[in-house]
């Protein structure tokens, strides 16, 4: 009986004999782990119609041990054993319950059939290569609903993904509310559908009540979600709502197109640090998480040049770029975060026009034009995650070099690409490859107009970088991995989750 688990485990011993209940078994033990148990009955009631019997012999039993690791990846360590009478799961912390819970789920999902759940015997010591494993949702140019993003979340943590960074604004819509500045939500909010130039134009945001509750769902998963904001280019929703802080002041439109546009925040009105100081407050308010990504991409600076704000502040800064400006901008951006206990993230671009102000040490660097950002920025001290287009990351591209295939353009992702990627580079020193956090795969929505296209382009790519993120270097092969898809897939259709089967490379 072959149990093909994605992730791969670090370690898996098969024993003679199998595990066998009629049902599903009962989960129980330790109470510190009490909410992980509860959500694992849940989640195997709702996956295969039926409760978990109740706990006791013959069940599942999960243990507090000391770690099995060091550090963070300790707290996500995990040993499963599966014999004839009983399965035990052990770990430390509860993150590394949930994650072998989740491997369980998988078993049993594949190992439970007309009523009968059949495990072979076995004991697998489990934890990750990297802290940082995530995926990235654009939610400003196609608007998912909570109820979708609670799915996505859901089938994510079956992998271990465990970083949900959520792409709130761009120039196509603002996605959450900012009290004292309600036109974010009033203007920014919408935007004309060109599919359908007959519908009106509708408010589409998350409240905080659902931000709250997405946070939580989340939480109790053992993922974390990392807010996006971007600035100060990608602000067309911005400037529609609030026009003055744009170098021409307007009229200016939230965007259906897509593209990089020239109007962005002013770099030469002070009022713009107002918002942005509400903007983090609130995000401050509502995400428990550490890290807020502040953005930073594809920011054209011709405004900038022709605007007399602009240019007196480069005159009394001492500048001599416009592009400059963008580093000023990202240093000061920094500090508000870090007054408000929270630690930036950026897109490679900010390592930019930085020789004269540097950057802020704690800012963390996310490499997505290619891997030299992530180089460059590890080189220079910073914390990286790697999440680059051209290595197998960029989940809006198509699978497949076929017309019939759905993605943005021309470019490809196959999914031999996204195993293949590897966040630390030869080139990287000891030191270097120690300041990778780890990697991310990025699902760009211009195209998906759908929450079953969103799955087709995410899966199974995602399954691939999952284990890429997961498993140790040395045990990957793209062979193991391509054999043990299709079980996996059969998962996913249990799950009802629309997943591509077409060539893998």
């Amino acid at each position: 009986m072959r149990i093909d688990l994605i992730p791969q485990p670090v370690y898996l011993e098969y024993r003679e004999g199998f595990f066998q209940s009629t049902g599903l078994p009962g989960i129980g033990g330790d109470e510190v782990f009490q909410g992980e148990m509860a959500l694992a009955a849940e989640q195997l009631h709702r996956d295969l119609g039926l409760p978990p019997g109740p706990p006791g012999k013959g069940g599942v039993v999960c243990r507090e041990l000391p770690p099995l690791r060091e550090g963070e990846q300790g707290k996500e360590a995990y040993r499963l054993t599966v014999t004839g009478g009983g399965i035990t799961l052990e770990a430390s912390a509860g993150a590394g319950i949930y994650h072998g819970l989740q491997t369980l789920r998988q078993l049993i999902l594949s190992g439970y059939e007309d009523n009968t759940l059949t495990i072979p015997c076995l004991t697998i010591t489990d934890y990750p290569r990297f802290s940082w494993r995530g995926c990235m949702l654009d939610v400003s140019r196609h608007f998912y609903t909570p109820s979708f993003i609670k799915k996505l979340l859901d089938v994510l943590s079956l992998h271990h993904i465990n970083v949900f960074h959520w792409h709130l604004t761009d120039d196509q819509g603002w996605r959450f509310p900012v009290a004292a500045y309600p036109e974010l939500i009033e203007i920014g909010s919408k935007r004309r559908d060109t599919r359908n130039p007959r519908e009106p134009q509708v408010k589409q945001f998350y409240t905080p009540v659902e931000i709250r509750e997405l946070v939580a769902y989340a939480e109790a998963r053992h993922i974390m979600v990392v807010p996006e904001v971007d600035l100060p280019g990608h602000t067309k929703a911005v400037l529609a709502a609030y026009p003055d802080l744009g170098c021409t002041g307007g009229p200016y439109e939230v965007d259906d197109r897509h593209g990089i546009f020239s109007d962005v925040l002013c770099a030469g009105n002070d009022r713009i640090f107002d918002l942005v100081g509400a903007v983090f407050d609130t995000l401050a308010e509502l995400f428990p998480a550490p890290y807020v990504h502040i953005g930073g991409d594809e920011v054209p600076v011709s405004r900038w040049e022709a605007c007399p704000k602009c240019r007196r502040r480069l005159a009394e800064l001492g500048f001599e770029r416009a592009r400059q400006l963008q580093a000023w901008l990202t240093v000061r951006f920094a500090q508000m975060l870090k007054s408000r206990s929270k630690i930036p993230l950026g897109w490679d671009e900010v390592l930019e026009d930085t020789e004269q102000l540097g950057l802020p040490e704690e800012l963390v660097v996310m490499s997505w034009r290619g891997q030299e950002g992530g180089l460059k920025a590890s080189a220079a001290g910073h914390r990286v995650v790697m999440a680059p287009s051209s290595d197998g990351c960029y989940l809006d591209y198509r699978h497949y070099d076929l017309p019939e295939e759905p993605g943005l353009g021309s470019r490809i992702t196959r999914v031999y690409d996204a195993y293949m990627t590897n966040p630390v580079l030869p080139e990287m020193t000891a030191g270097e490859a120690a300041l990778v956090l780890g990697g991310q795969g990025n699902l760009w929505s211009e195209l998906l107009y759908a929450d079953r296209w969103a799955e087709y382009m995410l899966f199974p790519r995602i399954c691939a970088l999952a284990e890429t993120f997961w498993s140790p270097r040395e045990s990957k092969d793209f062979a193991s991995f391509a054999r043990r898809l299709p079980v996996h897939q059969k998962r996913l259709d249990i799950l009802n989750i629309l997943s591509y089967r077409g060539p893998l490379q």
